[in-house]
C-alpha cells in the first residue's frame, strides 16, 4: 500500500510492512531517500507467538528503549527486576545500559521505540529463528537467559 505519488510519504501497514525487515518499519537501515529512514529513531512492530524468547540477554545497550503492549501479555526482564506487560497499553521504558531479555507469554504484538538509530547492532538470527520455530510448534524454549 506504498504511497509512490510523494517520496516524502508513505503509507503502509504496520503488520504487512514488518514481516519484510524483522519487524522494523523505521530506522537507520532503511535506504536513504525512504521517508522510513532514520537516524534519530527506530520503530518496531514486534509479532511474537506464545513462548518466543529473547534467549541471550542484551547487554550494554546504548540506546533508550520504550516498549509498548498492544495485545497479548509480554515479560521485560531487566537486572534485578521482571516487568509484567498485561494490559493493552502496558509500557516500560530503559535508559542506555540498561541490560535486558524479553519472553511473550501469550501471543503479543508490541511496539518498541529506540533511540538514537544507530548501526552495529543486530540480532543472532539463526537464534531467533529457532525460537520463534519452537514457539510456533507449540514447544517452549529452555534456553536460559
Amino acid at each position: 500500500m506504498e504511497d509512490s505519488a510523494d517520496d516524502s510519504v508513505y503509507v503502509g501497514n504496520a503488520g504487512k510492512d514488518a514481516a519484510l525487515d524483522r519487524g522494523w518499519l523505521l530506522g537507520h537501515f532503511k535506504e536513504s531517500g525512504d521517508p522510513r529512514h532514520s537516524d534519530a529513531v527506530e520503530i518496531k512492530w514486534g509479532v511474537h507467538p506464545r513462548g518466543e524468547e529473547r534467549a541471550r540477554w542484551v547487554r550494554g545497550e546504548e540506546r533508550t528503549a520504550l516498549l509498548v503492549l498492544i495485545s497479548g501479555r509480554f515479560r521485560v526482564e531487566l537486572p534485578g527486576r521482571s516487568v509484567l506487560l498485561e494490559r493493552q497499553g502496558d509500557y516500560v521504558v530503559w535508559g542506555r545500559g540498561a541490560d535486558h531479555s524479553w519472553r511473550a507469554e501469550e501471543e503479543s504484538v508490541v511496539l518498541t521505540v529506540r533511540w538514537p538509530s544507530t548501526a552495529g547492532y543486530a540480532v543472532d538470527q539463526t537464534d531467533q529463528a529457532d525460537q520463534t520455530d519452537q514457539a510456533r510448534a507449540g514447544g517452549e524454549s529452555r534456553r536460559p537467559v
